[in-house]
């Protein structure tokens, strides 16, 4: 039965997607002229991720802290990653960001040109080349004043735990006086596991903003990262006697 959920679920996606990036494209053509920085592009997208959330009657997500991130100014997000279901929740955050995503789902149709349209990162993993351009990317973006959003991790975990940090994130927000802002997800990874399809039972998951980090207060890259993963790891740990299915 779960199968035939999951294939009804994702053949509804493909579905949608053409008609709601009609919509991105008419919204990103109106806005423009006047909203260069795409925030209202942004948030329409939020409401096309979310939409695939709020209705699939297995899952249910509880969003906390919002009150933590800010519409407008520099600011690191990082947050764990556990699912491609990560991405469809922390759209629900409805707050302005960009992202940094692989550069394989750039080239999805629909879904990926809206990421092109909305000036979200590209990232190539393992090629420093790429990583060098993911960096000076977003460092531009922190000196417009726009969030930006990292999985540190840098891939999906396979068996839920959280993994080590990569130091890129809190370098730029060292670099540009940026408060860290830890996102921590609990619960998609029951969802929908790394190269999995077919989704699961019904799963409460929790995303909880945690308070900003001012780099000021730590001595050097590696404090910053092991702090900010260390909160993460208190709210995870926190969150799982809570949280089932």
């Amino acid at each position: 039965m779960l199968r035939v959920v999951s294939y009804a679920y994702w053949a509804l996606i493909c579905l949608t997607c053409p008609l709601f990036f009609v919509g991105a494209l008419v919204v990103f053509i109106v806005t423009f002229p006047f909203d260069r920085r795409r925030v209202l592009l942004h948030l329409y997208s939020c409401a096309w991720a979310y939409f695939y959330v709020s209705i699939n009657p297995m899952w249910k997500v509880e969003i906390t802290g919002r009150e933590h991130l800010p519409w407008r100014g520099r600011a690191v997000l990082v947050a764990n990653h556990a699912s491609l279901i990560d991405i469809l929740v922390l759209f629900g955050l409805y707050r302005p960001y960009k992202w940094v995503s692989k550069a394989e789902n750039f080239r999805l149709p629909f879904i990926g040109w809206n990421m092109r349209m909305n000036g979200y990162v590209p990232l190539v993993r393992g090629d420093r080349t790429s990583v060098v351009k993911m960096l000076a990317a977003c460092s531009r973006l922190l000196k417009e004043r726009n969030p930006v959003l990292f999985f540190p991790e840098g891939t999906r975990t396979k068996d839920g735990q959280l993994q080590a940090f990569k130091d890129g994130a809190f370098e730029l927000a060292i670099e540009h006086g940026a408060p860290i802002i830890p996102i921590a997800v609990h619960g998609t990874g029951n969802a929908l596991p790394k190269h999995g399809v077919v989704l699961r039972e019904h799963v409460k998951g929790h995303v909880e903003v945690l308070p900003p980090l001012r780099p000021d207060d730590f001595d050097d890259v590696s404090v910053l990262r092991d702090a900010a993963r260390d909160r993460i790891a208190e709210a995870l740990r926190r969150q799982t006697p809570a949280s089932g299915a």
